[in-house]
């Protein structure tokens, strides 16, 4: 692929990230409406919400294998017609079966229109020189719809007063996905790439090849911990500089935070992957959150602390996408790389699912979110020991295909 081409999937794929999870990271603020008018309570939402997130890793696998079989931009549009297929059914309904079935579609969506379909076509057609930085910065689109779509669409929601008219709006945005794969086409590069490393392996031999390694299986467990990491809600009103902030305002102010720092993270994290192992950048990066898990524990609460708080570990948050995808693929080489990607990512999935659930779950015993920060620090630390040992290195397999005929 030519410069200018690399980088229009490069962009095409920010915007499918920025739209697809900013739209689906805004749901939160539909909770209270959409419980007060279905006459449901507030775990149904809850249950919606963690189903569709466990089902978009759950899908993942198969997704990328739809990826790796057909290619990219065709998986993708399908993904993304699924995903406006459940914003509809979110937007007209009038009962929890409908609540739970569009969640169930939006989750079955983004499952082939999020980060291993969209990442694996940058590593595809990047050269190599330059894949790390144009991962990087892919991964940032993830970010940017959490930073500008989410506020956008609480403005829409306060100029409407009615959510149905916002999640519409929502909607119309969402059809845009359906345009972007036309600048995700992998097709060219995954039938050379089957040509060249082996093609004749299938997707049975490649996934017994990748759980025979103790590499990928550290991958796995460790981002299950990178999912489990959550932020707590302390549920109450602070101080900045003389301005009192509500619980919400300060919440959204730190997760618009979270969303402006991974950005700068994604990709810097991302940059240095193509000078430094990736695996010791990973072991890094998780033992720096229980560092700053730590710190936030231990620190009085203000609001300067809690905002302090999420801009580090916004930092520290997207930088293992990038990191752990392009590892995926340095180790296993392309043909399968998507397919091997949704299996790490289900891992990521399972935690959020954990994560989310026993944070709740804590609060509800115990009235605090104390044993979970420590919990994460531990996690944090497990994560950073299991990184450490993988073995950076292409298979063998890979190694020989990839010698000149």
């Amino acid at each position: 692929m030519t410069s200018r081409s690399y980088w229009t999937a490069v962009w095409c794929g920010f915007l499918v990230l920025t739209i697809g999870l900013g739209v689906r990271q805004s749901f939160g603020i539909f909770l209270k409406p959409v419980s007060a008018e279905l006459h449901v309570g507030r775990e149904l939402f809850s249950f919606g919400t963690a189903l569709s997130m466990l089902l978009m890793g759950a899908v993942a696998p198969f997704a990328g294998r739809l990826c790796d079989r057909f290619g990219s931009a065709i998986t993708i549009t399908g993904g993304a017609a699924v995903y406006i297929a459940g914003m509809v059914v979110t937007a007209t309904m009038h009962s929890g079966f409908m609540l739970i079935l569009g969640n169930i579609l939006v989750g079955i969506g983004l499952s082939a229109a999020s980060f291993g379909p969209v990442l694996s076509v940058i590593l595809r057609v990047a050269p190599p020189a330059k894949v790390a930085l144009a991962v990087g910065i892919c991964s940032a689109g993830g970010s940017f719809g959490q930073f500008f779509i989410v506020p956008l669409a609480s403005v829409l929601q306060g100029y409407f007063g009615d959510w149905r008219p916002t999640m519409w709006t929502l909607t119309a945005l969402a059809v845009v996905m359906m345009l972007l794969p036309i600048g995700l086409n992998d097709s060219k590069e995954i039938a050379a790439a089957r040509k060249a490393r082996g093609g004749s392996q299938t997707s049975g031999e490649a996934l017994s090849e990748a759980f025979s390694q103790r590499s990928y299986l550290l991958l796995v467990v460790g981002y299950f911990v990178c999912g489990f990491h959550v932020i707590s809600d302390k549920g109450i009103g602070l101080s900045l500089f003389g301005w009192t902030l509500s619980p919400v305002e300060l919440g959204g102010w730190s997760i618009g935070m979270v969303g402006l720092f991974n950005i700068a993270g994604s990709i810097l994290w991302s940059s240095m992957g193509g000078k430094y192992q990736r695996k010791n950048l990973l072991s890094l990066l998780y033992l720096l959150r229980s560092v700053v898990f730590l710190a936030f524990v231990l620190a009085p609460l203000s609001a300067a602390s809690v905002l302090i708080f999420a801009a580090a570990l916004g930092f520290l948050w997207l930088g293992t996408v990038p990191l752990t995808t392009s590892l995926v693929g340095f180790i296993f080489g392309p043909v399968h790389i998507t397919m091997l990607n949704g299996i790490v990512f289900f891992g990521h999935q399972v935690g959020s699912f954990f994560g989310g659930w026993g944070g709740g779950r804590i609060f509800d015993l115990q009235g605090n979110y104390d044993l979970m920060w420590w919990i994460s620090i531990a996690l944090g630390v497990i994560s950073a020991l299991l990184h450490w040992p993988i073995v950076e290195k292409p298979m063998a397999r890979a190694q020989l295909a990839a010698q000149p005929a």
